[in-house]
Parts: C-alpha cells; structure tokens; sequence
C-alpha cells in the first residue's frame, strides 16, 4: 500500500453555510466539485489522510507536522459559534515521517508547535471528508514552509515513502486558493499575474502536469499573491513517477480569490513522470552553468561563504589568484540573491584588508551571516544563491545631483559621522534623487540636515 490519490482544493470559508449566509451559492460549482472530489476519496478507502494547509504552523526553512492524538477547530474567527471539527490524528505516520526526515537530513518534524486547533485551511475541507464519510479515518496535517519549489515536492515524496514503508492506503488532501489578485473589486485588488497564474497552474492541475506546477516563476506566483501552489506541489511529489488519472472539477472566482478542485487517481507506475529526478537535473544543470559564467572574484566569494557555512571558519586567501586581487586595495561589496531577491548585501566603502582578495572573503561571510535585514544563510540554501561582487573606485566630491548617472556611478552621503552608501545600476532606481534619497535613509540622515555627496564607480563581477 501506498499514496493512491489525491485532491487539490480551497479553502474559502464563506464555502460553508454558518459563514456565507446565502452567499455561499455564488460558488455553487465549487461545492458540487468539492463534495465530488471528496467522495472521489472516500471511493479510495484510505487509511490516513494527509492534509497540508498554508495557514497552520509556518516556519522558513522547517516544515511542520502537527503532533498529538487529536484536535479541533472551530469558526469562530469568522464570528460563528458553535460549529466546530474534531479529528483524531495518526501518529504514527507522524511519527514515522518524522523520523525518515531526519535520516534524510530533511528539516520536517513535530517540533515547534504554537497552535495545536485546526486552522481553517484544515478544517475547510476535513469538513467535506466527514461529509463524504471520511470522519474516522486519521489525519496527518502538515504545513508548509518558506523553502522553494523543491523541497516541498521533496516532502510529498517522503510522505509517499512513509506510506509504502508502513504499508498504510494514503491520500492527499492538498489546500489552497490560487490568486487573490482577480479582480479589482476584490479584498486584495487586481493584478495582471492572477489570471495568468490561474490560467498555468489549472491546466497544470487538470494534466497532472508537475513540471509545470515545479518550474511556475517565483515572480510569478509573488505577484499572483497564490497561497496553494505549495501545498499542490507535496501533493505532486507523493504522487512522482506514478500513472495519474487526473480530472479538474471546477474553476470560479467571483470574490477575487481563485478556487480550483482536482482529483488525481493513482492507476500504475510510470518512470517517465519521476518529475522530481528531472527537476533537480535540470536545476543542478543551470547552475552548473552559471557557476561556469562566473569570474575569479564571483567564484571566490561563493567560495568563501560556502565554507563558513560549512566549516564555521574564514577561508584561507587560496592559490592561484590574479595579482590584481592581491597587490591592490580597495573596498568591495559582496551581494547575494536567491531566486532573483536580494538575499544579503555587505560591503566596504574603502579597503580594511591586505587586499582585494581578503575583502571579498570576509565581506562574502558579512553578506551571509550579518545583515540585519535576513537570518544567516542556512546550508541549504547555498546552491540557491547567486553573488556579485562590486570593487569600488576612489570616491569624488559632488556639488549636485546633476553630476550623477544612476547606472554609471555609486553614492556616498555623509554628516556629522553618518554614512549611507548605495551602489550604482540597481533595479528600481532610476533617478539621482532617488539614489540621494535611499542612501540618506540608509545612514540615518533626516530632511533639512546638511549633508555632502560623493560619488564613485565600480566594477561588477557576477
């Protein structure tokens, strides 16, 4: 035995009577699929039920499975008394799941629990399974957490492997709304990426296409303001390299929220859709490639925070490096990204090493491990990051603005000890004054103080 299907569905509450009141029918054919899908399940004769929810316990790099015998929800957020859900929980899936994740080093487990009633990303659609005659049958809620595409879908195909390993007939509940960005009278506005969004991830829904779900733009699914993609993308990964049946039920959106319902029917196996080995090919080749695209400064920079991450000490200065990194001085930022967001950025404005060398190795470290706006780089994120370097030039005085060119040159704004520096070409900054603006933030200057300007260039490697 083994995961042998699954759904994909919202978890709106005004789909329940006690909220909607009457407007509940204005997502009648979500209902109709819901209740389908739901005895699409039951049909399975499942053993434990999975339920993975973006609204219970969140955390960035962990991924949280709810511990105990039981618990229960109700709606009385939603200003309802009296209604509430209960469900006993399989702990030993649990607990089982929770123990093949730490053989596999995966962050996901039992800890840190701060809420143990059901949230109603839960509760939504444990109410259709009690329906459809699911109210004995245990659960394992699972939440979701900050890490990418991947680890998630990694996480389905451990919860696949825990059913194989203990022999129990599974099935995936996965919940979540898709944009909330449809419509310009809606409670989160419009944006053009909602549809779009939609649009991508139904059809990938309907063909039980998980590339398409795995490869969806961060951009993308950011600007869509989506809530289930990843809570579909573990339902996907219990679901690798098997024949799926797959049906969407339903697509509505007249609140602005998009609802989708699909079923997904295990039949067989099927090496060709181990979507999962594929994936991480293709990942662990692009950035094979852009490793390969990286110059001398890049590579030692990623280096050097590799190490300390790794290690938890510097880096020796290594061999081999070009004279111009060891004979001069100069300052240097070192800025990360991960998924095209800034991730980390750390520099300085004039040289405090031996050399150019030792600055990026050290500045590399601070950009990891000491701005303040991010928690420390955690190991598994290092393959993630991609890293500039910006070797700064002597810094001149500026009587005004209009000796600027924001793609061309940095700034320096200084009073009274204060310092802020932003550095040229930089997404979003498209005028001088902006790029005074950020930079007098930056040091804490207020309106009306007197401040000076320098400018300098750089030169960027990434």
């Amino acid at each position: 035995m083994a995961v042998v299907g699954g759904i994909a569905v919202p978890h709106p509450p005004i789909i329940l009577p006690e909220v909607g009141r009457g407007e509940e029918w204005k997502i009648e054919a979500t209902i109709r699929a819901y209740r389908e899908a739901a005895r699409t399940i039951a049909d399975m004769r499942p053993d434990t039920i999975i339920i993975t929810s973006p609204h219970t316990v969140l955390y960035a790099e962990y991924f949280h499975v709810s511990p105990g015998k039981s618990a229960k929800g109700n709606l009385e957020q939603f200003r309802v008394r009296g209604v509430s859900v209960e469900t006993k929980y399989d702990e030993a899936f649990a607990k089982e799941l929770e123990k093949l994740a730490h053989e596999e080093g995966f962050p996901a487990g039992t800890d840190g629990e701060r809420d143990p009633s059901l949230d109603h990303g839960t509760l939504i659609p444990l109410r259709f399974l009690q329906e459809a005659g699911l109210s004995g049958i245990p659960v394992v809620r699972v939440g979701l957490s900050g890490l990418d595409a991947e680890k998630h879908y990694q996480l389905g195909q451990l919860i696949a492997q825990t059913a194989e390993q203990m022999g129990r007939k599974t099935v995936i509940a996965a919940s979540g709304d898709l944009s909330h960005k449809l419509k310009e009278d809606g409670p989160y506005g419009y944006a053009p990426q909602g549809p779009q969004f939609d649009k991508k991830a139904t059809e990938a829904l309907r063909e039980a296409d998980f590339m398409e779900l795995l490869e969806l733009a961060p951009d993308l699914c950011e600007e869509a303001a989506e809530c289930g993609l990843r809570s579909f993308l573990i339902l996907a990964g219990a679901l690798d390299g098997k024949a799926v049946a797959s049906r969407l039920l339903s697509y509505e959106g007249p609140f602005g929220v998009g609802y989708g319902v699909a079923t997904f029917h295990v039949t067989g196996n099927d090496p060709t859709r181990e979507f999962g080995r594929r994936y991480h090919d293709k990942k662990r080749k692009r950035a094979a490639e852009q490793k390969a695209r990286e110059d001398v400064y890049v590579r030692l920079a990623r280096a050097s925070l590799e190490h300390y991450v790794n290690t938890g000490t510097v880096l020796h200065r290594p061999e081999g490096l070009p004279d111009e990194m060891l004979d001069e001085r100069a300052g240097v930022f070192v800025s990360l990204k991960k998924r095209g967001k800034l991730r980390g950025c750390i520099g300085t404005i004039a040289a405090g090493r031996e050399c150019i060398a030792d600055e990026i190795i050290n500045n590399a470290v601070s950009a990891g491990t000491e701005d303040p706006r991010f928690a420390p780089v955690s190991r598994i994120e290092l393959e993630e990051l991609t890293y500039s370097v910006d070797v700064l030039g002597k810094a001149q005085p500026v009587e005004s603005a209009e000796e600027l060119d924001t793609k061309r040159f940095g700034v320096i704004v200084t009073s009274v000890g204060r310092r802020g520096l932003l550095l040229p070409d930089l997404e979003g900054i498209d005028t001088p004054q902006q790029q005074i603006e950020i930079a007098l933030q930056k040091a804490g200057i207020g309106r009306g103080e007197p401040y000076s300007i320098k400018k300098f260039e750089v030169i960027r490697h990434k």
